[in-house]
């Protein structure tokens, strides 16, 4: 990492108790993708007393990276949130984000996994397109692939990009990377040319949702890449059972004692349903 005065760590939100699932990014006082609304009394309390955070960044606003933005804004109701703006109306009016994913995860599943889902005032947004500097601090840039409504940040002082879910899910200390597809709108090749936007930063590291910090920026677009393409390739050699298994045996044999937690920061089944929607979607 450069040597740089600012204070950056990232805080392990232990979801569901388990190690290195999400982190949450804390750069002088702006939180980066605060997680689900059910880590946030974990969030809050690493955060330490007296903290006074400054503004809310997020890559995107599925739940696991935004969905405790509504509870954090309860806690500091003036707090500026950033967001892209196809992703602005939903934090907005969560409504139609809820009942999608509980057809995923079940009102059950919901609840244990992303707690309470509660709305963004509209006067807290400022809505991103790409392009811009937020903050004095940050250059956004455009990173549509995993969804539809992905920015990326680079805080120019660090030259750390923060990504989301563009540079994928790699669990240390293992190097194995997963390219995240969850439905409903991951676009193959918009995510191939976002890991152009990524790398035309030429980032001293990233820092990623899933987990923590990586200083090979090169080395790990690179995997991404490679990932998304065999993925590509096993949804379509495969039925949704068929490829799960397939992704198993493979976490298996490269990171042996991190299957669950990759299977838990990226859901096997979700990669699958994602990539068959876009193939449907790219069908016609």
């Amino acid at each position: 990492m450069a040597v740089f005065s600012h204070r950056m760590r990232h805080i392990d939100l232990m979801h569901l108790g388990m190690e290195r699932v999400i982190a949450t990014w804390e750069v002088d006082g702006v939180l980066i993708d605060p997680g689900p609304e059910s880590c946030t009394e974990r969030l809050v309390s690493e955060l330490g007393d007296g903290y006074e955070p400054k503004a809310i960044l997020l890559t995107h606003i599925h739940f696991d990276h935004a969905g405790a933005t509504g509870a954090i804004l309860r806690r500091w109701p003036e707090l500026p949130v950033y967001v892209h703006e196809r992703g602005a109306p939903h934090l907005a009016d969560p409504a139609k984000l809820v009942t999608s994913a509980t057809r995923l995860y079940g009102e059950e599943g919901m609840a244990r996994l992303w707690g309470e889902v509660i709305p963004v005032p509209e006067a807290n947004l400022h809505v991103l397109s790409g392009g811009e500097t937020v903050l004095d601090a940050y250059r956004v840039a455009y990173t549509p692939g995993h969804a539809s409504h992905h920015v990326s940040y680079l805080h120019v002082d660090s030259g750390r990009a923060f990504v989301g879910d563009v540079a994928g899910v790699r669990i240390p200390p293992t190097g194995f990377v997963i390219a995240p597809t969850p439905p409903p709108d991951v676009d193959v090749d918009a995510w191939e040319r976002s890991l152009k936007t990524v790398a035309d930063w030429a980032p001293e590291g990233l820092a990623l949702t899933h987990f923590g910090p990586v200083e090979d920026v090169e080395a790990q677009l690179e995997a991404v890449r490679e990932a998304l393409r065999a993925e590509v390739a096993l949804a379509a050699e495969h039925d949704l059972d068929g490829f799960v298994a397939a992704m198993r045996e493979r976490l298996a044999a490269e990171a042996p004692d991190g299957v669950e937690t990759y299977a838990q920061a990226a859901p096997l089944e979700h990669l699958w349903l994602g990539l068959d929607r876009w193939r449907a979607k790219a069908a016609g």
